[in-house]
C-alpha cells in the first residue's frame, strides 16, 4: 500500500511539474482590424502565432483580437503597438498618410507584381532603406496584397471615360491622387467601411483585391468586376506587421530568436504567397455569385498608365527633396528588387 501511495504521489508531482512547465512565461496581445474570416486572420496571423507558440515550447502565448476588438480605429493600430497598448499589430501603412514616405514607392500605380514577389522586395527594401522610418517598433515583416481590381456597384466600366464622375473608394493617398487624374471623386476610407459605403451609395467603385471581397460581402454589393491585364497590377497597399519594442526586449535571447526565426524576408514571402492564393479564392466566390467580369486590354491599360504617370513623377520629385536627391535611386531600387524576386520565384 505504501509503494502504491508513493507512486501516486510521484505521478501527481509529475503532473504538477508538467502543468507548471506548460504555463506561458509571456502572454501577448495581437490586434488587427479585419474579421476572423479574413485571409489575414485565418491564413497568416493564426498560423504564425501557433508556430511561434509551438517553437517556444509554450513559453510564449499569443492571443489574437480581430476586428478592432481592443478598441480604436484601424488608423490607430500602429500607435497602439508603438506605445505598448498591444504587443503585436497588423495594419495598413497607408492608413497613416505621410508617416512612411519611402515605403509608398510600392503604392505607386502599376508598380507591383504578385503579392509574394512584391512583399519580399518590400521587406528587403525596408532593411536597406527605411529602418529609420520604423525605428519605434520591432518590425516582423512588411508585405502587400495581390494587385487590386475595380469592383463597381451598378455600371459597366470599359474605358477611362466610363470612370468620369464616379465616386471611387481609394485605398491610400497615392492612389487617391492617381484616380483624381481620371476625373473621379476619390474618397479615402479603411476597408472595414466599404460594405456600408457601397450599400448606401456613398461610393460607386471599390478599389480592392479579391481576397477581401468575400469576407466583407463586397461581392454582393459590387457585381461588376474590372481586372487589369499585364504583368504589373494597378496598385497594392503596403502592410506592417510589428511588435512593441519593449515587449520584444523583455524576452530572453532564446525566445527573441524564436521571433527572429519567424520574421524578415521569409515571413514576407509566406504572407504574400497566402494573399496570392486567396486572391483566386475570392475571385472564384465572385464568379460563383454570378458577377460580371471584364479585363482591360493592353491598349486601354496603356492609357490608364499614361494618365497616372504624373503621380510617379511627383513621387520621385518629392523624394528628391527629402532624401538629398535619391528619389530616382529609391524608385529604381524598388523596381530592381521586384525584378529580382520575380526571377527568383519563377515569375519573370
Amino acid at each position: 500500500m505504501r509503494i502504491k501511495s508513493l507512486l501516486m504521489a510521484a505521478a501527481l508531482m509529475l503532473t504538477v511539474s508538467f502543468a507548471q512547465a506548460a504555463e506561458p512565461e509571456f502572454t501577448f496581445k495581437l490586434h488587427h482590424m479585419l474579421p476572423p474570416s479574413s485571409t489575414a486572420h485565418t491564413k497568416v496571423l493564426e498560423p504564425w502565432a501557433k508556430k511561434v507558440m509551438k517553437e517556444s515550447n509554450g513559453r510564449i502565448k499569443i492571443v489574437i483580437y480581430p476586428a478592432m476588438q481592443l478598441g480604436g480605429k484601424p488608423a490607430s493600430l500602429y500607435d497602439q503597438v508603438r506605445k505598448g497598448r498591444v504587443d503585436f499589430a497588423w495594419t495598413v501603412a497607408g492608413y497613416t498618410p505621410g508617416r512612411f514616405p519611402k515605403m509608398t514607392v510600392f503604392e505607386l500605380p502599376f508598380m507591383v507584381g504578385s503579392a509574394k514577389s512584391t512583399s519580399m522586395a518590400l521587406q528587403e527594401y525596408y532593411e536597406k532603406e527605411m529602418t529609420d522610418e520604423m525605428r519605434d517598433v520591432h518590425v516582423l515583416a512588411l508585405h502587400t496584397h495581390a494587385p487590386g481590381s475595380l469592383h463597381v456597384r451598378d455600371k459597366e466600366v470599359r474605358t477611362l471615360e466610363d470612370m468620369k464622375g464616379l465616386k471611387v473608394r481609394v485605398p491610400n493617398r497615392i492612389m487617391g491622387d492617381a484616380f483624381s487624374l481620371l476625373d473621379v471623386n476619390s474618397i479615402f476610407m479603411p476597408v472595414t467601411q466599404m460594405a456600408s459605403a457601397l450599400s448606401k451609395g456613398v461610393v460607386d467603385v471599390a478599389v480592392l483585391p479579391f481576397e477581401v471581397t468575400a469576407p466583407l460581402k463586397i461581392d454582393e454589393l459590387a457585381t461588376h468586376n474590372v481586372e487589369i491585364s499585364g504583368k504589373r497590377g494597378l496598385y497594392s497597399n503596403t502592410f506592417v506587421f510589428a511588435m512593441n519594442k519593449k515587449a520584444y526586449n523583455s524576452l530572453p535571447k532564446d525566445l527573441q530568436k524564436v521571433i527572429d526565426n519567424n520574421s524578415g524576408i521569409p515571413l514576407a514571402g509566406f504572407i504574400g504567397d497566402e494573399f496570392d492564393k486567396n486572391e483566386k479564392v475570392g475571385r472564384d466566390a465572385a464568379v460563383a455569385a454570378g458577377n460580371e467580369f471584364y479585363t482591360l486590354p493592353a491598349e486601354e491599360v496603356a492609357r490608364w498608365r499614361a494618365k497616372m504617370q504624373p503621380v510617379t513623377d511627383k513621387w520621385i520629385k518629392t523624394m528628391n527633396k527629402s532624401t538629398n536627391g535619391r528619389g530616382q535611386a529609391l524608385y529604381n531600387e524598388a523596381e530592381n528588387l521586384l525584378s529580382k524576386y520575380e526571377k527568383q520565384n519563377g515569375e519573370s
